[in-house]
């Protein structure tokens, strides 16, 4: 093959520049997906350009693909050693991920290639009070085996509820009355007393933690049942959800799907409505774990910060502890299979075996319960890397192999923003269903639900717009740092 010319050189120059160009026109239109296919074009064409990586990295970020990203910002290091946006943008990823000991090492390397850049000094800052807050946190952390449960040291009976307070009470049980005025009052912003979130959030914890780790539900022949997605602390969305479909009831029944908290605002509000519901009538909530209702995300992503600022300190261990309790997958009349996340890193995996998952505790980073939480599908065969660094991406025909060795018909799951609001795939046998429309109001996406008809079980998909919110935005709560990069 002969060697280029120096007027190919200056054309595939030109080509990549172009393309790049594109690619800053729709990251600015927050259309990241084809950001990321237009700077790869880039890449093709030169992939000797640091720049192109590193924005690739951003648009990565931008869907919250940080293991991409990581990757994508380490190869324009290698590119380029001395590219300060390299370092910056994987110190980015690691942040979003609570790695803060390797943010760190990549923000000390941006200020030592550009020590006069204000907003390097600030992020180094930062994280330089992260890593010391956490080496405290751990200096003081009393031993697993010592642990006492907080909820064994609540006794909310003994709360005063002051004359003056005019919002929704609880008597001996969760009412439908209790829940309307409870929901109207959010709406408008006022807050629960303490003593009946106490009385919720401990009463769900009992009936939580009798559940298996995998859940069956039946659904008798001629009702239907509701799977919701993702609602990232949207209240006034899951409000519309209700306003569309009804609100829930045995007649009714939805199951939400994991990661009800952090990111949007009012998780305080969607976690306390979904969990009052769930006492009411345990058959007309179902709740699942996602990868929010863990420690380390609520950290990062505005839950423990919401939580302390309308609730108190000791609500944040609570959650916590109930968080460990939720059950981690169901199967809808023994046929359709519901995960936040989806599939695994193994072949032959049964349902007894998701049954039998010792759950209670934080989500490990490898592992059945960790890739329940985690995986994302992938439109190629077999299994590779996940974008997000946890977990894996798995492809069809892992999908249709788990399905045939449980006897089962269609996978819904969650956990990845959509269009419009869900996406079939895997030759029609997997669903990702995503419930939280204009995400962190700026994804411009719908949200969905999807509604099984009983007995032919044929998922009856249902999209939805934003609706408006008071003025409190996304992360509003959310880490310092991470505010920064949003």
């Amino acid at each position: 093959m002969p060697p280029s010319t120096a007027t190919e050189d200056s054309s595939n120059d030109s080509r990549a520049e172009e393309l790049k160009a594109l690619a800053n026109e729709a990251f600015k239109a927050r259309k990241y997906s084809q950001a990321i296919d237009l700077y790869t074009q880039a890449i093709e064409v030169d992939g000797d350009n640091a720049v192109y990586w590193a924005n690739r990295a951003f648009a990565h970020t931008k869907l919250e693909e940080y293991g991409s990203a990581i990757q994508d910002a380490t190869t324009a290091i290698e590119v380029d050693s001395r590219y300060s946006k390299g370092y910056y943008r994987r110190g980015a990823a690691y942040l979003a991920m609570g790695k803060f000991k390797e943010a760190l090492k990549d923000f000390q390397q941006v200020k030592r290639i550009s020590p006069n850049d204000p907003d390097a000094t600030k992020k180094l800052k930062e994280c330089e009070k992260a890593v010391m807050k956490l080496k405290f946190e751990d200096a003081i952390s009393v031993p697993e085996s010592e642990r006492h449960s907080v909820s064994d040291s609540i006794d909310y009976h003994t709360i005063d509820v002051e004359p003056q307070y005019t919002g929704a009470r609880i008597g001996d049980v969760v009412t439908l009355d209790f829940v309307k005025k409870m929901m109207d009052d959010f709406k408008n912003q006022k807050c629960l007393h303490k003593r009946y979130a106490y009385q919720i959030v401990l009463q769900l914890r009992e009936m939580l933690r009798a559940l298996p780790s995998l859940v069956d539900i039946n659904v008798p022949d001629g009702k239907h049942f509701t799977v919701c997605g993702d609602v990232h602390g949207q209240f006034y969305d899951l409000m519309n959800v209700f306003e569309l479909n009804g609100l829930p009831s045995e007649d009714n029944p939805y199951l939400f799907n994991g990661d009800f908290v952090d990111r949007g605002s009012f998780s305080v509000e969607v976690i306390l409505t979904l969990f009052a519901f769930k006492c009411m009538s345990p058959s007309a909530m179902y709740l699942s774990r996602g990868n929010h209702e863990s420690k380390s995300m609520n950290k990062i992503y505005g839950f423990e910060g919401e939580v302390k600022s309308k609730l108190s300190d000791k609500f944040v261990e609570l959650f916590a502890e109930v968080f460990c309790c939720l059950p981690l997958a169901h199967v809808i009349n023994k046929k359709i299979f519901v995960v936040h996340g989806g599939l695994f890193s193994v072949d032959g995996v049964k349902l007894s075996e998701i049954r039998a998952i010792d759950r209670f505790c934080e989500p490990p980073e490898e592992g059945l319960m960790c890739e329940l939480l985690w995986s994302d599908p992938q439109p190629q065969l077999g299994r590779g890397p996940s974008k997000r660094g946890v977990g894996l991406s798995f492809g069809p025909d892992v999908t249709k192999r788990f399905l045939q060795d449980n006897n089962l018909d269609l996978i819904v799951r969650s956990h990845e923003v959509k269009d419009e609001g869900y996406e079939i795939e895997h030759d029609g046998k997997l669903i990702t269903v995503f419930s939280a429309p204009n995400y962190c109001d700026q994804m411009g996406n719908k949200g969905a639900f999807i509604r099984f008809e009983v007995p032919d079980l044929k998922p009856n998909v249902v999209s939805f717009s934003a609706v408006p919110h008071p003025d409190v935005k996304p992360m509003a709560y959310a880490n310092n740092f991470l505010r920064m990069f949003s």
